[in-house]
Formats: C-alpha cells, structure tokens, sequence
C-alpha cells in the first residue's frame, strides 16, 4: 500500500532523500525511441538545467541525478536551518522566481505599506512560503511540471506526462 510523502520524510532522522520519476504513455525522457527514430536527448540538458535553477532558489541541494530513458532518479539533501534563516524579503524573492505569489506579497515586494489586516494575512503566506522552501514535494513538483510542459508541447500532445508523484526513499548511512 503506498505511502504519503508527508508520511516517509521525517527531516529529524535524516535530511537526504531519493526521489524517482518515471513517465507514462510510452513517453521518452532522453535517449532515442527504437519504433520512431527520434531523438529525445536534449531533454536530458532541460531536467539538468532545471535542477540546477531550482537547487538555487531552494533550500534544497541536488547531490546526485540520473536521468534515464523513462525516469530520473534525484537524490536531495534537504536544508531546513536554511529556509528558516531566510528573512521575509529572501523567502518572497525566492518564491518568486517561479511563482506569481499573492497580490500582498506582490505589494509587499513593491514597498507598498500593508494594513494591518493585510500584515496578518501576510506574514501567515510567508511562512507558508517558507515551508514550501524545504518541501521535497515542491522542489520535485517544479521540476516535474516544468519537463512535462516542455515535453508535451514539444510531442504536441496533452495530459500526464509523469506517472503519480515520486515518493522519496530515505538514504541511510549503515
């Protein structure tokens, strides 16, 4: 019976996890499809440059990846102390280098005053924010979203590109 990722990370036992991937529908990540002949190798430098961006903005670090014809293995470390040492501006300029955020948020970057009914609303999506910084749920849903997006424009086509999401597998040291 699979388990929920919230359920299998517990950050206090170790910080490192491995994340697998796999594509659905016959889909090729890189490689050469045998039936068609076509190339899809350059996906390989697409989930490459986007570890690379999202290790920047997160606080979470890629130590290892292979990207495979149809799945990619990712291996994480984890950096809560990170996150949680990011001051306000820091986690809302991180946050949104890939997403819009909120129209406070929005207004806060612009160095408009908040009410303080707003401030409240804000400093609760900040955290939020925060949290979001050292999710291994979101740092895999950016990478993912962003390949199949790609992926499908490119092979023209709609739908799930991924299988269910990836559930990490904890690395221990023995």
């Amino acid at each position: 019976m699979p388990r929920s990722r919230k359920s299998q990370v517990s950050l206090i036992d170790t910080p490192y996890y491995h994340c697998v991937t796999r594509c659905v529908r016959r889909s090729f990540l890189c490689g050469v499809d045998k039936y068609s002949g076509q190339s899809y190798e350059h996906r390989r430098g697409w989930v490459e440059d986007r570890l690379l961006l999202l290790s920047s903005i997160f606080a979470i670090d890629t130590c290892a990846y292979a990207v495979m014809s149809n799945h990619t293995h990712v291996v994480v470390h984890v950096d809560k102390d990170l996150a949680l040492s990011l001051s306000v501006g820091e986690v809302l300029n991180r946050y949104h280098l890939l997403h819009n955020g909120t129209l406070l948020t929005q207004k806060y970057l612009r160095d408009e005053p908040l009410s303080p009914g707003e401030l409240i609303s804000f400093a609760d999506t900040v955290e939020v924010y925060r949290s979001r910084l050292y999710d291994i749920s979101w740092f895999m849903r950016d990478l993912n979203e962003y390949i199949a997006r790609e992926a499908n424009k490119e092979d023209k086509c709609s739908g799930r590109f991924y299988s269910l999401p990836s559930l990490p597998l904890t690395l221990r040291a023995s």
